[in-house]
């Protein structure tokens, strides 16, 4: 284990699986403390598994993150147990691939729930359980769909459109107050999530047309958070760091 965290705090929500869950392990083995939060009960459960086999600390919280007081409580009682946090990484969404005259009310809450409510709550917490004098960072999760318009993807293009607006608004509004908030866009990862609409075809297509002609890897958003995170980043507020190969540059 690195010790580049150590006696960091951070909260990732959505991390049971997919990218939430690679980051989680990712900054336990440097050394932070991880409260990892999802509604999949058993996915949540296999997170901590893997990371307190690697060594790390790690406190597992299963509740629907889209409403308000199952998040706060989720957060409050992290930092009951580990102290005030130092980073809330707003990962959860929920993907959804259809037509938009197919698109339902159920399936538009459900995604404005799980993709963009949590992000508000997150930060609120966040700013409930900080360290006011020692100052915190948030990093959203956004998308190469944030910039470009790709078919059958209204709503989750639409919410991670907001999320880029909102980052933005966020790192004004609470730079003053020593919060830094960036967010990452990664592109083309086949985690469970998404490999349940895009085929092993499509993938392979995308892997010929991404300018460095390989599909991204867990390790590679990972990797970017962590620099988000880290001491080498102090001055970076209000960034969207394109973990995705080249595709938003590519256009």
């Amino acid at each position: 284990m690195s010790d580049e965290f150590i006696g960091f705090n951070v909260f990732i929500s959505g991390s049971g699986k997919g990218l939430g869950r690679s980051t989680s392990i990712h900054l336990a083995k440097r050394g932070a403390r991880v409260g990892v939060s999802d509604i999949d009960g058993e996915a949540c459960d296999e997170t901590i598994r893997l990371i307190r086999e690697g060594g790390g600390e790690a406190y597992g919280f299963i509740c629907d993150l889209s409403d308000r007081a199952a998040f706060h409580h989720a957060v409050g009682e992290f930092a009951r147990k580990v102290g005030p946090l130092d980073a809330m990484i707003n990962n959860a969404s929920i993907l959804r691939y259809e037509p938009i005259e197919n698109v339902t009310p159920e399936t538009l809450d459900l995604m404005l729930g799980g993709g963009l409510k949590t992000v508000m709550w997150g930060t609120q917490a966040l700013l409930a359980h900080m360290n006011p004098e020692k100052g915190a960072s948030i990093i959203n999760y956004a998308s190469p769909v944030s910039y470009r318009g790709y078919p059958n993807t209204a709503v989750y293009s639409a919410v991670k459109g907001a999320v880029l607006s909102l980052t933005r608004v966020m790192a004004a509004e609470l730079g003053p107050r020593g919060v830094r908030v960036n967010a990452v866009a990664p592109g083309s990862v086949p985690t469970p999530g998404a490999t349940a609409y895009v085929g092993i075809e499509e993938y392979d297509r995308r892997a010929q047309s991404i300018p460095l002609r390989r599909l991204g890897r867990d390790e590679d958003n990972a990797a970017a958070v962590a620099f988000l995170l880290s001491r080498d980043a102090t001055f970076i507020n209000g960034a969207v760091l394109n973990v995705d190969g080249g595709i938003v540059a590519a256009g």
